[in-house]
């Protein structure tokens, strides 16, 4: 018997939409502001999976400049029919104030790993949007609606319409099929149609600590739902000591040894000693991550077994495990032709006047462009933080003639929240090691005056950061024995969805490269290698 422990995507790897094709399992999750659009992950047994695809990874397919932090790609949904994969998107352009301002559209590709199609534009009116293929060959497209008007609750319902591969549009009429329940913020729709019944999965109750999956059923397409008799299907917020929190958003698969799973959202807090367990109930910088659970029938009930909360260890599906090569080297000595798919960019794709694997062989040079703090062009290369408990270290050639220019090692949450160690250079000093942080966008320089001075004959210098559950600190050597510990200690729970300021963000930590050069005059840095390894706490 296989166990799977969980939760089985760690870090940043929210709003899991799973499928399954004969005997192989995809998970579409959101990636937000970050590109490429959309992970598509891999597995053969629920329990090892593997990065298969960034599948929105053209300008055209997807362009986020100017996207606002936790804008871009809201819960992304995979199916396949018809001998093709269906992904169903959202960019979302406006999270702020009164209006989600987003488009959905729809890609297709025949493989998983293959180029994906070109987009098809479906509505704008509301987010979370997803395909149903009923087996009567019609299809059909819902999403959450959303009420502007002052005085409304925002989520005015679920929104389901025909639509026409043939007219590649949207068809029919569009009715409200489902208000929710006092829950309320009635969100991610998702349909099966299963032994005569349809079933609307939904997510509820916001995607903080009281985050919810309602299920509702219905002998006809368009309704009326009825409400599961022991709702919620799954959630964590009666359950404070859950180290699975958050759980709500999520899918339902019908394994080929007709077994039924469910993959949800989850976060895991910071343990907080001395503090109270519920107010605020913690924070979470390794973002939203995906679960599973085993689903069992009653009466034409899907329920979690074990009850409608998260277990941290599952009985898996009657198959082999199959486990894959590691997707990530732990060293990176950017040998290859192009990034590992771990690696993303923000907003934008990066061309090769800013991130090249060629100009310098070897290394990924970095081209310097706009700050940390804009929604345009970031010339930084991260990855996610997948444990409490990693080492990342990099080591950079940077030769910068102006403080306007410098170049690191970035721990990132946001535009507003981030810390970097980087090279720069000093009118007294000359070249410089210094720290620059940015807590909800309140800078600060704490080496500020105690800059350290980078010698002459140094040409590369090695740059590490140690995260240790709740606090991380960098470290620098000049010839990668000698290393020098930097006194200042930085809160992990500060890259957190939970701590930024106005709340209701939704990605989670980054660490990686970036080289900034506000002259505009396109210095760049050349990055030896990069190291993300797990450690013990």
């Amino acid at each position: 018997m296989t166990i799977i422990r969980n939760p089985i995507l760690t870090g940043f790897n929210p709003d899991p939409s799973i499928c399954r094709v004969e005997e192989d399992y995809y998970i579409a999750v959101s990636t937000f502001e970050w590109f490429p659009g959309v992970g598509i992950y891999h597995s053969k047994d629920l329990k090892n999976w593997r990065l298969a695809k960034r599948p929105l990874n053209r300008l055209s397919q997807l362009n986020m400049s100017g996207n606002p932090d936790s804008g871009g790609i809201w819960a992304p949904q995979l199916s396949y029919s018809d001998g093709k994969y269906w992904l169903i998107y959202t960019d979302v352009k406006v999270t702020d104030g009164q209006w989600k301002d987003c488009h959905n559209y729809l890609v297709t590709c025949e493989t998983i790993d293959g180029e994906w199609s070109e987009p098809i534009y479906l509505n704008s009116s509301g987010f979370d949007p997803s395909l149903f293929h009923d087996d009567d060959g019609k299809k059909y497209f819902l999403n959450m609606y959303w009420d502007h008007r002052v005085g409304h609750h925002n989520f005015y319902g679920i929104l389901l319409q025909e639509y026409s591969p043939e007219k590649k549009k949207l068809v029919g009429k569009k009715e409200i099929i489902f208000k929710g329940t006092d829950i309320k913020l009635t969100e991610a729709p998702h349909l099966y149609k299963i032994n005569g019944y349809y079933y609307l999965l939904t997510a509820e109750g916001g995607t903080k600590y009281d985050h919810a999956a309602t299920i509702a059923r219905s002998k006809e397409l368009w309704g009326p739902y009825e409400v599961h008799p022991e709702n919620p299907l799954i959630t964590s917020w009666p359950y404070a000591h859950n180290p699975l929190q958050k759980a709500g958003h999520a899918s339902i698969v019908k394994t080929h040894t007709d077994e039924w799973f469910l993959v949800h959202l989850t976060g895991r807090p910071l343990p907080k000693e001395g503090q109270p367990l519920l107010d605020p109930r913690g924070y979470c910088p390794l973002g939203r991550e995906t679960a599973i659970q085993r689903l069992e029938w009653k009466n034409d009930w899907p329920y979690v077994v074990g009850g409608n909360q998260p277990s941290l260890e599952i009985e898996g599906p009657k198959v082999k495990e199959v486990k894959w090569e590691p997707d990530y080297p732990e060293k990176d000595d950017f040998d290859s032709k192009t990034l590992n798919p771990h690696f993303q960019t923000l907003r934008i794709p990066l061309a090769v006047n800013t991130v090249s694997l060629d100009d310098h062989p070897g290394h990924l040079r970095i081209y310097g462009k706009e700050s940390l703090t804009s929604k345009f062009t970031q010339a930084f290369v991260a990855r996610r933080w997948q444990h409490f408990n990693f080492t990342a270290e990099t080591k950079v050639a940077f030769t910068p003639n102006t403080f306007q220019q410098s170049a690191g090692l970035v721990n990132y949450y946001n535009t507003e929240n981030w810390t970097s160690l980087q090279i720069s250079w000093h009118e007294d000093k000359g070249r410089i090691l210094e720290l620059m942080t940015c807590d909800n966008f309140t800078f600060n320089q704490p080496l500020q005056g105690d800059e350290i001075v980078i010698p002459d004959n140094v040409v590369y210098v090695y740059l590490r950061v140690d995260v240790k559950t709740n606090i991380y600190q960098y470290s620098y050597s000049f010839d990668g024995d000698n290393w020098v510990t930097i006194p200042v200690k930085f809160y992990s729970y500060k890259l957190s969805d939970d701590y930024i300021r106005g709340g209701g963000f939704f990605t989670g930590a980054f660490v990686g490269m970036q080289c900034q050069d506000t002259s505009g005059e396109n210095n760049y840095a050349d990055f030896d290698y990069f190291i993300y390894k797990e450690t013990e706490k």
